[in-house]
Order: C-alpha cells, then structure tokens, then sequence
C-alpha cells in the first residue's frame, strides 16, 4: 500500500484526503479530511520515532540499534521535533548571546579527564551543544567566557558550575567499580538517597562542601546527559556508568606511566 504523501508531485501544493473508501464493502465518503502531523515523516524520520519510543527515549539503545553515532542521532531528533513542531523545547543559538574568544584558551593533549575532554568538545563544536536527557529531552549547554566553567538553562546557578564537577563525578563512579545510582536531590543531604554514595549526594559534600541536612540542587539529568554525549559514562535508567572505552583510557594510562 502506497504511503500517504503530503506534497503534488507536479507543482508542490499541500495535498487534502478527499475520499476514504472501505476495504470491504466499498463504499466511500467524501470530504477534506484533516492529515495528522506524522502523515509528513518520510520513511526515515518514520523508523527514527519507532525506534525511539522502542527503546523508551534511551538515546544509547536508540544509537546501538539504528547503527548510528551520537551526533546523528541527535541531529534527527531535532529535524523530528522540528518537522512535528515540537522544536520550541529546543534552545536555539539566539543572536544577543554573548560571543566567547577561545583562541588561546589551553586543553592539556592527550588528557582523560572528563573536564578536559567536554571543555575540548565544546570548544570543537564552537562553544554550544545540544545533549540529551535519559527521556530524550533537548538541553544546550554552552562555554561560559571565564574558560573554567559552562552554562545551561536548565542549571540556573551562580556562580555556574565549573567543568570540575564532571571529574568529581567520574572519581565517585571508579571507586564504586565504574557505576553509582543518581541520588534524588529533592531530600537533605546525607539521606540514604542523597548520601556521598550517589551522584547528587557527592557533588554536594565534594563539589558544594555542603553539611549534612542541607538541601542540595539536583543537576544530574543536565550533567549525566552531558557525559554521556562526552562518551565518558552512559545515563542508564536511576545511575551512571562509565562507558568502556573511557575505562579502557583510563587503564592504558595508567598502564603507561
């Protein structure tokens, strides 16, 4: 059976449903129905949306199972978003933002450490990237002009994280064998949820220095989306582990001193 298709093939004009006949008696009815917005996917964008809702929003399984790399899936969620309209959760480059010179700005060659490897990432794709939460959901994280830390929408701290906070969460996930649970930040710091063992309860004792009882940010869905565009940990469903090629990084390194 024929796809649907929404454009004449003679001078490009919207085509209308004029006519749905039954398969079983033939009868037909006539009138201009209304098209849905997924009548306009090509067959691409089509197997794109089955795959994402199969595998639940997961952009890695969504990834593995189509064959492509990060980047591209991520550029074909946002022409889908695009094409169904749905783009406005999407953070645009906007114009009045502020230009950051990162001519001289220095990333150590070689280095595995995360900071290094984001900052050196972002600075490749002009200083802004589009990641992905586990549920799918578009963020832009973009260079700060101090060089030592990134800004995000969706993270309305200040002073703005500093890209060290990826190091710290990498250090809690080798000492707990490469994974450790996300935490819930909504509960107090040292809560059995929010303790030094999960991610939002270390960057709040680490990073923050914060005291026990103190109620904590939760910036996890941003920063687990940012590792995992960095290929440093995978956003797997309530924790983090760390990818196996960066652990293998981290093991010739240090095999190699």
């Amino acid at each position: 059976m024929a796809k649907v298709i929404s454009e004449c093939p003679s001078c490009g004009g919207a085509l209308k449903i004029a006519v749905l006949r039954c398969s079983d008696c033939g009868m037909e009815l006539h009138n201009d129905f209304q098209r849905g917005p997924f009548d306009s996917l090509t067959a691409d964008q089509t197997e794109f949306l089955i795959s994402f809702l199969r595998q639940r929003g997961k952009m890695s399984s969504l990834q593995e199972e189509l064959g492509i790399s990060y980047p591209t899936a991520k550029k074909k969620l946002d022409d889908l978003l695009t094409v169904l309209k749905l783009a406005d959760n999407i953070v645009q480059v906007e114009k009045e933002k502020e230009l950051v010179d990162m001519s001289d700005w220095f990333i150590p060659k070689d280095s595995n450490k995360a900071s290094d490897i984001i900052k050196k990432m972002l600075i490749e794709n002009g200083g802004r990237a589009i990641v992905h939460t586990a549920q799918g959901l578009p963020r832009e994280i973009r260079v700060a002009p101090d060089g030592i830390s990134f800004l995000c929408k969706e993270l309305p701290i200040k002073p703005p994280y500093k890209y060290e906070v990826f190091d710290k969460i990498v250090d809690l996930l080798i000492s707990q064998g490469g994974r450790a649970k996300k935490g819930n930040g909504r509960h107090k710091l040292g809560a059995p949820d929010c303790n030094e063992t999960t991610v939002v309860g270390f960057i709040g004792y680490n990073y923050f220095h914060y005291d026990t009882g103190k109620s904590v940010p939760d910036p996890v869905f941003v920063l687990a989306a940012v590792l995992e565009w960095a290929g440093i940990a995978s956003n797997e469903r309530g924790e983090l582990v760390l990818t196996t090629n960066y652990q293998e990084k981290l093991r010739a390194a240090t095999e190699g001193r």
